[in-house]
């Protein structure tokens, strides 16, 4: 697959340590909600750094490509792209990649499980934008674990699809400190949670989960656990270097 030079051609900040970069591609082509890119940085004495980046648009935006990337403690990539890229810049890039994590036509009727956690909303964002220009109305669901109110990415985007979609419920999870007056979860993810999602669906629902090993590995048991079948659930798990 040939790396090509996309324009930044807008930069939004979405928390303040989230940034949202568009890219208009001379060879784009439609992604499928949950595949991701590879980006690539090369410095003056040939040194070059690649990290892999989900693709937050869905394949409805024609010619460009959002990334939502999140800056790491100690990450040189996304140190640079925070604090080095402005609207005009060129980053090299390659996709669109992936075949396993993503949410095909033939899925568009079954109920929809979705769990993240921080910038694991990323690659289910793409899924949710998507979902929401098809017209699919298929029962879904989103958990989203997040620490602070502060760092729920998308998260007015978000309760915007909830008010004018019936089809389609938010549930947040603060695991720090929630918003003023929050009346919903207030911890981390656990069985009880699960088991209370699960039950809404009026059958198995198809799961994905992206974000970090630990809860992504939990979350996945769990679910098999309460009793949906392991080849219905995909896992996508990052770290610091891998898929965010």
């Amino acid at each position: 697959m040939p790396w090509q030079l996309g324009v930044v051609t807008a930069i939004v900040q979405e928390t303040p340590t989230v940034k949202t970069f568009t890219l208009q591609l001379p060879h784009w082509q439609p992604h499928l909600p949950g595949q991701h890119y590879d980006l690539r940085l090369t410095a003056e004495d040939g040194y070059q750094a690649e990290r892999s980046y989900s693709i937050a648009s869905p394949p409805e935006q024609i010619n460009e490509i959002d990334l939502t990337i999140e800056l790491v403690d100690d990450g040189e990539v996304s140190a640079y792209l925070h604090e080095g890229i402005v609207v005009g810049d060129s980053l090299e890039v390659r996709g669109p990649i992936g075949g396993y994590f993503v949410w095909r036509q033939e899925m568009y009727t079954l109920p929809l499980l979705l769990v993240a956690g921080g910038s694991g909303i990323v690659p289910l964002m793409a899924m949710l934008r998507h979902r929401a220009l098809v017209g699919a109305t298929n029962p879904t669901a989103l958990l989203f674990s997040v620490r602070t109110d502060t760092e729920a990415i998308y998260r007015h985007e978000l309760e915007k699809l909830a008010q004018q979609d019936p089809n389609f419920t938010l549930i947040f999870t603060f695991t720090r400190q929630a918003p003023p007056a929050w009346t919903g979860y207030q911890r981390r993810i656990d069985h009880g949670m699960l088991a209370e999602i699960v039950e809404s669906f009026p059958v198995s629902p198809q799961v994905f989960i992206c974000g970090p090993t630990q809860l992504v590995e939990f979350t996945a048991n769990t679910l098999v656990d309460l009793g949906l079948p392991a080849d219905t659930i995909r896992t996508e798990r990052f770290g610091p270097t891998g898929i965010s």
